[in-house]
């Protein structure tokens, strides 16, 4: 035991190993959609999606577990579902890079993230954020996981005359829902593991409805496919110009904002937010971080960001590094038992996403909301997190509306200048980018 305090933080006055080991099975569960989606879309840029799977796995394993024993903290990280998109459909196809440039750009990113972090760059944004705005960040979060739960199984779809709407029943929306009343019945009779046992029964309960699909071949074990075609295949040529920069400035911000708007939600979730907001080991965090986004994109993988789906292991009981050491030892299994990871829907993940959301917006009680000079900036970080599907761009919109208030009040003393220089990077970074 005292290898485990030592090494991850463990404490059994505040869990168990038990807890822990759910906690990280029940975090695994629920972003191992991302060893599916990633390599899919990453393929459409020509790479080879075997070869993605493998670096997906790797480098989410080595982000993972560079967090359990460096910040201590139950948080897991993996490709962000936003910057992959960004990186097949932007910067190759939209922007008509090469994968390998890209790649190449993901590397310098990742090398500029690590210089900030350092030197206390992004730990310094992070404090400067207003509290009731974190707390806001928090519940928008919470928002934003479920809205992805429910989008999921298709119970809520895009629609032409109101943007979205339901869905139509499918064996798909009707697993979904199934989930969903499953995992909150669970969680409701304070069933330990709800979340977890909630999506393996949502799978199995899934075969005969055609959603979990197995092949007549189907066999759970296969070997790691090769990196060869991937590992550090970095083209330099014709990344000199200003469009790269703001590509570059552009991945940042976006990077910057998806993991600090993250780690002030799962804090606040997980209690690590000291009283006047601060974050317990924040910049090691931050570091694995950047780490792994350097070492994704020399492995293949696109960026590499903390996971809001962490919060689901958190409601399981996940305290400390244990959590997120478990996550990343189950991201290296799975390099070698792929097909049983594929075989999870996503409608089976549904209902410990929406569960998760319910949960975080206990902080929305903790807003100042008798001030409309609080609860306005807060309202708009939560409401556009949802609608714009985008964490970082609640965040810069809600920091935006704040300092604009502020400043219309006349209480600019109430703001600070990383606040006034990020509200500047902000309206640049959406007039250009």
């Amino acid at each position: 035991m005292q290898i485990l305090e030592k090494a991850l933080g463990f404490n059994n006055n505040i869990s168990s190993p038990r807890a822990e080991i759910v906690a990280g099975a029940t975090t695994f569960l629920t972003m191992s959609y991302i060893l599916a989606v990633n390599p899919a879309i990453l393929a459409t840029t020509g790479m080879d999606k075997g070869a993605v799977f493998t670096a997906t796995a790797l480098a989410s394993a080595i982000a993972t577990l560079l967090l359990a024993f460096m910040a201590k903290l139950p948080f897991a990280q993996a490709p962000s579902m936003g910057l992959n998109a960004f990186f097949a459909f932007t910067l190759c196809q939209a922007m008509r890079y090469t994968w390998q440039q890209s790649l190449a750009i993901l590397l310098i990113e990742g090398l500029v993230f690590l210089f900030i972090t350092f030197f206390n760059i992004r730990e310094m944004i992070l404090y400067s954020i207003p509290q009731n705005l974190r707390y806001a960040i928090s519940a928008g979060i919470g928002m934003f996981i479920a809205f992805i739960g429910l989008k999921n199984a298709e119970i809520i779809v895009p629609k032409d005359g109101t943007f979205v709407g339901l869905g139509e029943f499918t064996p798909v929306s009707i697993l979904g829902i199934i989930a969903i009343m499953l995992s909150g019945i669970l969680m409701a009779r304070q069933v330990k593991g709800a979340l977890f046992y909630g999506i393996v029964i949502a799978t199995i309960i899934g075969i005969p409805m055609g959603v979990t699909v197995l092949t007549d071949n189907w066999i759970p074990i296969s070997a790691p496919h090769s990196l060869e075609l991937t590992f550090c295949q970095f083209d330099f040529n014709g990344l000199l110009n200003y469009n790269t920069l703001l590509v570059i400035i552009s991945l940042l911000i976006v990077n910057i904002f998806d993991t600090v708007g993250t780690l002030v939600g799962l804090a606040q979730k997980a209690g690590f937010a000291r009283p006047d907001g601060s974050i317990s080991r924040a910049k090691e965090a931050m570091m694995s971080d950047a780490i792994g986004t350097t070492l994704g994109a020399m492995l293949g993988s696109s960026t590499i960001t903390t996971y809001i789906e962490s919060a689901s292991g958190i409601a399981e009981g996940g305290k400390t590094g244990m959590t997120s050491f478990m996550v990343g030892a189950l991201f290296l299994l799975s390099l070698f038992f792929s097909p049983i990871f594929l075989l999870i829907p996503a409608a089976a993940t549904s209902g410990a996403l929406v569960l998760v959301g319910v949960l975080m917006l206990d902080s929305v009680k903790k807003i100042d909301l008798s001030n409309v000079g609080e609860a306005f900036p807060a309202f708009i970080t939560m409401i556009t997190m949802v609608l714009c599907y985008s964490i970082a761009d609640g965040i810069c919109l809600g920091i935006l509306s704040y300092v604009i208030l502020k400043l219309c009040l006349g209480k600019w003393q109430e703001l600070n200048w990383t606040l006034m220089v990020l509200s500047v990077v902000f309206i640049l970074n959406f007039i250009y980018a």
